[in-house]
């Protein structure tokens, strides 16, 4: 049973923040169980007593993705309850972040990547050349999910080989369209005017919608991403926009370009954040000569 504070809390995170329900529901779990194991519950809880809990949390064995996400719920909680007067102080302002293993990002392989576009382009009506289009832009370009639907009709007038993308913290860079790309924007362009809202017909967006806001939302995006890899043999818990983006950074490196130019084109304010798929890469292609090379071979 949740308390009224938390109730009032799980509705700010919904009206205010505009939470989904996932994560709605996530936080009230986690809240919910800070509530039964914290002496006196959270309204009354002393930083010790939070503390005491939070270190308890490795050693009921949960991991440290969890325990942040935990972490989380509880601070935006007494930021709230401070506001609204509950709590004179935030018990929770004393802990510490767990420290969490950077994973290595999910890629698709390019045959992979091959069957997703020709599956979502298969059925051939003007969604399926939109769908085939993302995919093609997001693999070409290495594209946010954000940028992609943010993107202007007018970004591609021309037959551009760039795209202008306003990525994170208004920062503008280049993204390259390779002639693939570009043929796919070519064919969808031509069936853009079926998918437009009627009496919309000056709508700015290049991938519009008949929503609130005009354009493709990010959950729509997901969705059509699912049916391409449903359709294409692929788990679709492995295909998303940034799996894509990770598959364009890796198979740039595969390649053999410098991690300098592959930093740039991904907008990365630091290199550091680049470096990853140097792991990735490498462990690919360690796996390749291991497969393919005669002495990599066992017993050969």
């Amino acid at each position: 049973m949740s308390t009224p504070q938390v109730e009032a809390f799980l509705e700010m995170m919904a009206v205010e923040r505009n939470a989904s329900p996932n994560t709605l529901a996530a936080y009230a779990r986690d809240l919910a169980d800070a509530e039964g194991l914290v002496p006196g519950g959270l309204i009354a809880a002393s930083p010790e007593a939070v503390e005491t809990y939070f270190e308890g949390l490795s050693r009921r064995g949960l991991s440290a993705s969890t325990a942040a996400r935990r972490r989380s719920a509880l601070r935006q909680f007494y930021r709230f309850a401070l506001g609204e007067g509950w709590v004179v102080q935030d018990p929770s302002r004393r802990l510490e972040a767990p420290k969490q293993g950077r994973p290595l990002p999910k890629v698709l392989g390019q045959a992979q990547v091959e069957a997703l576009v020709a599956a979502a382009r298969a059925p051939g009506d003007a969604r399926a050349l939109r769908a085939a289009c993302l995919i093609e832009l997001l693999y070409a370009s290495g594209l946010r999910a954000s940028e992609v639907l943010a993107l202007p009709l007018t970004a591609v007038a021309r037959d551009p080989a760039f795209l202008m993308v306003r990525g994170k913290g208004g920062k503008e860079r280049l993204a390259p369209l390779n002639p693939r790309a570009r043929e796919a924007l070519k064919t969808y362009l031509e069936a853009r005017p079926q998918l437009l809202p009627r009496g919309d017909a000056a709508n700015p967006w290049l991938f519009c919608s008949s929503g609130a806001g005009g354009r493709l939302t990010r959950r729509r995006l997901g969705q059509i991403l699912d049916a391409a890899a449903l359709a294409a043999g692929l788990d679709p818990a492995q295909v998303s926009p940034h799996v894509l983006r990770h598959a364009f950074a890796t198979h740039l490196l595969e390649g053999g370009a410098d991690l300098r130019v592959v930093q740039t084109l991904l907008g990365h304010a630091d290199i550091s954040t680049t470096q990853i798929y140097t792991h990735v890469a490498t462990d690919r292609l360690a796996e390749v000569v291991r497969s393919k090379h005669p002495l990599g071979r066992k017993g050969g």
